[in-house]
């Protein structure tokens, strides 16, 4: 039925789609939130499933760089609910961004 992992619950296809349009720095801000909660939560991602992540054609957007397609492997390990909390960590974290770019 859906196309993406991510598209299953609104709120992380949400935070997906924000984070694809900030700027690699705010990227790489939100990858950093993603590991942290993921960690905090019990998931930690052998490096050598991380070695194999790049093996592959570069379909997805947040493939061409390895510490933001890290993060979501690390996403898209966690249960829906937590995804779901760390997708609204993700997009509060934009907002707050986005507010102190404007300032």
């Amino acid at each position: 039925m859906y196309k993406r992992w991510y598209d299953v619950d609104p709120t992380v296809s949400l935070a997906v789609s924000l984070m694809r349009n900030a700027n690699v720095m705010t990227q790489y801000d939100c990858a950093d939130i993603i590991v942290k909660k993921s960690k905090d939560n019990g998931i930690d991602l052998a490096d050598n499933i991380l070695a194999d992540a790049f093996t592959y054609v570069l379909r997805r957007w947040y493939d061409t760089d390895q510490k933001i397609a890290e993060s979501f492997e690390y996403l898209k390990s966690l249960p829906i609910d937590l995804q779901k909390e760390v997708a609204l960590d993700i997009i509060n974290y934009l907002q707050e961004a986005e507010i102190h770019k404007q300032s």
